[in-house]
């Protein structure tokens, strides 16, 4: 998409509540780097009220928005369009408004798993061995599908609640393995990627309660989790050897395709970005 250089362009952030969102920081960085004329603002929608704001985006001038909980899977069935990789996972992160005011709605949440995993892991080759999702939400979902997609050929999808992998493992296809709770340790033994994608170890939340031993030699163990930046399974993991990949980048990365469509500029993920987000 090309856009005028008078063209002053405005996107944004819908959750509930938003006021914790890193994006408009994270945006408001690109767009003055690059020298656009636009805005990108919190936009605080309640559940109910998210149809009536994802209608008003082209009235009042949007280019698009992002969604954040607990507004992405509602999403599905308000807009126009979405692609097929969203509505695999049921979730939709991001919103373009089209020229001709219809709305498209994707996924880029496992867009931004991999190419953090790409940036800070090079060394990383799919179907190297097994691979173990810690979690079956909405996060495990996108992350399990990426990574199928970039080519792991075992995926297995641990969770405290085994009826739930095994849902997401019906619902995604693939090579998913849906695994037990109290298996975790044997389900995560000589894989080459762990990745945590719960809240637990988060500020705030209850530890993770899994040590990341017996992985294979090398293994890289990923944590979407960012605050902390290095939490306790990634810390764990660097003490065993095994190679920490923290969360931020997925966050940094993720929002990349919906700058350019909005924006007209694909941007770069550098450490001046990082430290801008993760200042407090």
């Amino acid at each position: 998409m090309s856009v005028a250089p008078q063209a002053f362009r405005l996107a944004g952030v819908m959750g509930w509540p938003v006021g914790h969102s890193r994006s408009p920081r994270l945006h408001g960085y690109w767009l003055a780097r690059y020298g656009i004329r636009g805005a990108y603002v919190p936009l605080p929608v309640k559940p109910e009220n998210l149809e009536q704001a994802l209608r008003a985006l082209p009235v009042l001038g949007f280019a698009g928005c992002n969604l954040t909980v607990p507004l992405k899977e509602r999403a599905l069935a308000i807009l126009d369009a979405v692609d097929p990789e969203a509505r695999r996972i049921g979730s939709v992160n991001t919103v373009i408004v089209r020229d001709d005011g219809t709305l498209f709605g994707q996924s880029t949440d496992g867009f931004g798993f991999i190419e953090n995993l790409r940036d800070r892991a090079p060394q990383w080759r799919p179907g190297a061995g097994p691979v173990a999702i810690l979690g079956a939400g909405g996060s495990a979902r996108a992350v399990a599908a990426a990574l199928h997609r970039a080519g792991e050929t075992e995926i297995r999808i641990i969770n405290r609640t085994l009826d739930r992998a095994r849902t997401l493992v019906s619902e995604l296809g693939g090579p998913l393995i849906a695994c037990g709770w109290d298996e975790r340790q044997d389900a995560i033994r000589d894989c080459h990627l762990l990745v945590n994608t719960t809240t637990q170890g988060m500020v705030g939340e209850p530890p993770l309660d899994i040590a990341p031993i017996g992985l294979a030699a090398g293994a890289i163990v990923s944590d979407i989790v960012y605050v902390p930046l290095e939490t306790p399974l990634l810390a764990a993991a660097r003490a065993a050897g095994y190679h920490p990949v923290d969360g931020i980048g997925m966050l940094l990365h993720q929002a990349r395709p919906g700058f350019e469509a909005w924006f007209g500029v694909a941007p770069e993920v550098d450490a001046g970005l990082r430290d801008v987000v993760l200042a407090p």
